[in-house]
């Protein structure tokens, strides 16, 4: 055995699981990421993966996986990056324990992440968000748990991982209602509950029943949703609304677009960036700058003050047909 498969072992188990404590969702992300990177080197070098040694994985090989990702995959910059940051994570790990390698390492750790282009946040309006939290039919016990769920999910802003991680002593439903879960990187917090949210919830948890650490929305068999599932669900209430809310056809939502939409409407209401971080369990408050560049209102109001004086308010139109072509170019 080389030293790479008793390194890998331990960075799993000892520093991954152990030390960070990453989240089951890290976890799996890493290791699909060391998979197909073992599988590519042991079509590149004819080696199983337990014959690999660190020298085998250098930055010229972990370079063309990265390529492969993109060109055979079809993986997309994100994805190629999210591969990378695994990858790195792991180097960094055997630094310390096999400074014999510390120029392959070195090379390693300096390929760089590649530029991607940032897509505007998609999110739901009001009347998209009344018309989908409404959409399940209320007549069924599925009907009445989605109902729930999407209305927190959209009220709360929760990860979709927070949210089908709920129990029912997360809740409380008495003076100060708000939510708790434990968050990304482990970080526990609170979120407020308003009056509707609130009373829905009272309703589905007096139907659910069950006890304290029981999950909030589980699946028929009493089981936790999974991601996948919580995607269906909205995906199946966004298309059976889309006869009485066609604006949702563009839309495509998933449970992020519910988060997003939460983010937008605290915005959009004047909460400060310091207090929306902290709502949706940012690190970095920066992170927040992209509902401020999606939000065109706060635009528009920027530019209001720039108006020179005695000026009609509105955007440039051009009078000309010509003017208006090349404007549009």
């Amino acid at each position: 055995m080389s030293v790479l498969a008793p390194t890998l072992e331990a960075y799993f188990t000892e520093r991954l699981i152990g030390q960070r404590q990453a989240s089951p969702n890290t976890v799996a992300a890493y290791r699909d990421a060391w998979r197909l990177l073992l599988d590519f080197a042991h079509a590149q070098t004819h080696k199983t993966p337990n014959r690999l040694d660190l020298g085998d994985l250098d930055a010229h090989l972990v370079s063309k996986f990265l390529e492969h990702l993109e060109t055979a995959r079809g993986n997309s910059v994100r994805t190629r990056n999210a591969r990378l940051a695994a990858i790195r994570s792991f180097f960094h790990y055997a630094a310390l324990r096999h400074p014999e390698h510390a120029a392959l390492i070195a090379a390693v750790l300096a390929i760089p992440t590649k530029r991607q282009e940032r897509r505007e946040v998609s999110y739901l309006t009001a009347p998209e968000v009344e018309a989908l939290v409404n959409t399940p039919d209320q007549r069924t016990w599925t009907g009445r748990r989605d109902h729930a769920l999407l209305a927190v999910a959209v009220q709360t802003g929760l990860r979709v991982s927070e949210l089908t991680g709920l129990t029912n002593q997360d809740v409380e439903l008495r003076t100060g209602a708000h939510v708790r879960c434990m968050g990304k990187g482990r970080k526990a917090r609170s979120t407020p509950l308003d009056r509707v949210s609130v009373a829905t919830l009272r309703a589905w948890m007096k139907e659910r029943g069950g006890n304290p650490d029981d999950i909030l929305f589980p699946t028929r068999q009493g089981r936790r949703l999974s991601r996948g599932a919580v995607g269906d669900l909205v995906t199946k209430h966004s298309t059976a609304a889309q006869p009485r809310c066609p604006s949702l056809k563009a839309k495509h939502p998933t449970p992020h677009t519910l988060r997003h939409s939460c983010a937008m409407d605290l915005l959009a209401s004047g909460v400060d960036r310091t207090v929306l971080a902290l709502w949706l369990g940012h690190e970095k408050v920066e992170t927040t700058s992209i509902y401020i560049h999606a939000d065109m209102s706060i635009k528009d109001r920027a530019l209001a003050r720039t108006k020179p004086l005695n000026t009609r308010p509105g955007h440039y139109r051009p009078t000309d047909p010509l003017l208006a072509f090349l404007e549009n170019l």
